[in-house]
């Protein structure tokens, strides 16, 4: 085995444990057990409680006016800066979002406008309840992140998986990263990380497919704010171990049927790619992991990861998804409140929720659809929910239904993975089908 310098072990290993201290580790707090970055989270809500809704209307606002700015005058500085560009110019869908969240916004803190945008139950709850656990954890989980992802972790997880991928999930094994990078990171950045394959001739049209609509799951700490809402937290980890469960039976059944059995093994230009995956000579998978660990750690730097990238993470958490939610989120409670919308199409999934032995299913089945705008928007629904299991089911099918268009269904639309709307939908549908059983059945066994 080559013989690597104790700096760039030390390198690898130390930023890769923090992050698993940080993310991962359980603690009992108060009778609950939370992780050490929502303890983080907490903390600064309370010192930050009075002041909170000013800054996240300061927040939707500039991201409206800058957003205005880039369609409108396309200043230099915006469109020749990657991040800004990526940050402002967005599709006109999303202009209109992120404007109608400053006005919801703006009628939620000062209390103006039509009740039915700042009520209890519509705007005030996603202003009150949602946002300012979103702001605090965003804060925390963008600055830190970059010690999970950026020093080897992914890397040597990774290479350990390769025999897993193909046979299980008839996926090369350089995919175990993307989705190690989804699951740990965000869903956001499988999405960016598969379309960048894909675009450079690593993934067939299948694959990048099966990858982008199933291992794009949303992050340990947005799963977090899933069970805070639904008033979970002190269940987080059997909570999180349901997820993963669920979601790898439905990788494992959906892509065999439907829009992504129906997908081309062909790479973007239209060839047959070569398959053909080995270790290198003189490695097993543990060695080669360690190598790629190390050459990844070897070029990072704490202090460019933590100020720089994760300064970046932060932003673009703060002012991209802060407007989409409380857009997204406020149209869609008003519907729910105000129309029977979400009860009449969740109908089918009563006799379902019923037959799986579910308390409350019907109130439950009205919430399930609502994840196709808004992976937040079920555990909202499911607030008034007496039943700890129903909403325990609730949240936890939320995660894993995985496609909703405030974010990863909009990400997989606008990137270059050939996907659309109508894809998406019925993919969404399967995944619940098959999500539900599992999570049912964990839940009676928990409760």
């Amino acid at each position: 085995m080559k013989t690597y310098k104790t700096s760039s072990i030390i390198k690898f290993i130390i930023p890769s444990l923090i992050g698993i201290f940080l993310f991962m580790i359980p603690f009992s707090v108060d009778g609950g057990i939370t992780i050490p970055v929502a303890i983080l989270s907490k903390w600064l809500q309370g010192q930050l409680a009075s002041l909170l809704p000013a800054i996240l209307l300061g927040i939707t606002i500039v991201t409206g006016i800058g957003t205005i700015v880039t369609k409108c005058i396309k200043p230099k500085f915006i469109m020749e800066n990657k991040f800004l560009n990526t940050l402002f110019n967005v599709t006109p869908v999303w202009v209109v979002i992120r404007l109608l969240s400053v006005v919801f916004l703006t009628c939620a803190v000062f209390e103006v406008g039509p009740e039915m945008i700042y009520g209890e139950l519509t705007g005030g709850l996603i202003l009150n309840d949602l946002l300012p656990i979103l702001f605090t954890i965003f804060l925390f989980a963008g600055l830190f992140l970059p010690l999970l992802l950026n020093f080897g972790l992914l890397e040597f997880v990774g290479s350990l998986l390769v025999k897993v991928m193909r046979p299980v999930f008839k996926l090369p094994g350089r995919s175990a990263i993307d989705c190690i990078a989804s699951w740990l990171g965000d869903g956001t950045i499988g999405v960016l990380l598969t379309s960048k394959q894909y675009e450079e001739g690593f993934y067939t049209e299948r694959e990048a497919c099966v990858i982008g609509t199933t291992f794009s799951l949303v992050s340990i700490t947005f799963t977090l704010v899933i069970a805070e809402t639904v008033g979970l937290s002190h269940m987080f980890i059997p909570f999180y171990l349901t997820v993963t469960l669920a979601s790898i039976v439905a990788a494992i059944v959906v892509p065999k049927f439907g829009p992504l059995a129906k997908k081309k093994d062909v790479l973007v230009n239209g060839t047959k790619p070569n398959m053909q995956e080995t270790l290198p000579q003189g490695h097993n998978a543990f060695t080669f992991g360690f190598k790629n660990a190390i050459d990844k750690a070897e070029h990072q730097s704490i202090t460019t990861c933590i100020f720089k990238d994760g300064v970046k993470n932060v932003i673009d958490m703060w002012f991209a998804v802060i407007p989409i939610v409380m857009g997204v989120g406020t149209i869609t409670l008003i519907i729910a409140e105000y129309t029977p919308f979400f009860k009449i199409i969740g109908l089918p999934f009563y006799p379902v929720l019923a037959l799986l032995g579910i308390p409350e299913a019907m109130a439950a089945s009205s919430t399930l659809m609502a994840g196709f705008a808004d992976m937040l928007l079920p555990s909202i629904l499911a607030g008034d929910i007496a039943s700890d299991m129903t909403r325990f089911v609730v949240a936890c099918t939320s995660v894993s239904q995985l496609i909703y268009l405030s974010e990863v269904g909009a990400l997989l639309l606008g990137s270059k993975i050939p996907v659309n709307l109508k894809e998406l939908f019925i993919i969404f549908i399967q995944r619940t089908l098959v999500t539900l059983p599992v999570i049912a059945l964990v839940a009676h066994l928990l409760f």
